[in-house]
């Protein structure tokens, strides 16, 4: 016997969620009917796959590897169904779609109008967040795609390209990086910066285009958004980096803030739209890439 795709749901909302009612709550069946799911499934595979104690539920490394595949099989699973719904009808229905804030608010409110105009049938529901936990959401199928920025290692991972995006200085009025022109190699130290605090991956392509490590330290501020970032640079705090995009959008429209480019050849960061590798909703991903393509 295989396990069904059932038991494998119940496994996936218990890992999720820690508790039997809690997952149970959360498919729509008894706590029961849950419990006698997962024992059959622990049936079938011959071992625990987790540990009932008081108060709360352990997954067992079986169970563990088990969450891990079921998550691969109920995600192709939801492709196909989602695939034959709409059949012959390119982004139609329901499509996931994350994106990383550093590009979020700065290109979604240009490209959404025209992409629903082209794409009336499509219902997109949008998710903010960081490029790791987006990519696991690829990977787990909670998302259908993600527009994030590349470098950066995903394997399992294909992209299609909407197109590059500079990666630009911004220093406060009187600084002695606020002059005119690119910023000569060597003249920015870890010392004069503020950033996003870690995990932002304009963070990272930042750091690496000016070969510099990171500040460390329990003195060292780290923005939670470019909003912050923008007004942190205004008054007078350090010199940070922020994306071509977010300046034409206008964030930097600011008398204390002075924009300058990096270097003659300018660092840039790759926009990308991002999906599973072997995901039935590959083509529509790259449909979607043509329509967010960077002017």
């Amino acid at each position: 016997m295989l396990p069904t795709l059932r038991q494998l749901q119940y496994l996936k909302l218990l890992a999720e969620h820690g508790s039997f009612s809690r997952a149970a709550e959360a498919a729509h069946v008894s706590q029961p009917a849950l419990s006698s799911g997962v024992q059959e499934l622990e049936r079938i595979l011959g071992a625990a796959v987790v540990e009932r104690t008081r108060g709360r539920v352990q997954l067992t490394a079986v169970g563990a590897e088990a969450v891990r595949r079921a998550e691969d099989v109920l995600a192709r699973t939801e492709d196909l169904v989602e695939a034959a719904r709409n059949a012959g009808r390119p982004l139609s229905g329901r499509f996931r779609l994350g994106v990383i804030p550093t590009v979020a608010p700065f290109l979604l409110p240009a490209k959404l109008p025209g992409l629903k105009a082209r794409y009336p049938a499509l219902r997109l529901f949008i998710r903010e967040d960081l490029t790791p936990r987006l990519v696991a959401g690829l990977k787990a199928g909670q998302l259908d795609a993600a527009v994030i920025a590349l470098p950066y290692n995903a394997p399992g991972i294909d992209h299609a390209r909407i197109g590059d995006d500079e990666i630009l200085a911004a220093a406060p009025v009187g600084h002695r990086l606020a002059g005119s022109g690119p910023i000569p190699p060597g003249s920015l130290g870890a010392d004069d910066l503020i950033l996003l605090e870690d995990g932002h991956c304009l963070r990272d392509q930042a750091l690496a285009a000016f070969d510099i490590e990171a500040p460390r330290g329990e003195d060292v501020f780290a923005a939670t958004s470019l909003h912050t970032l923008v007004q942190m640079v205004s008054s007078g705090l350090g010199v940070s980096f922020l994306p071509e995009m977010a300046v034409r959008a206008g964030l930097a429209d600011d008398p204390g803030v002075v924009i300058r480019p990096i270097s003659a050849e300018a660092p840039r960061r790759e926009i990308v739209v991002a999906w599973r590798t072997g995901s039935s909703r590959a083509a529509e991903a790259r449909l979607l890439a043509e329509a967010l393509t960077l002017d």
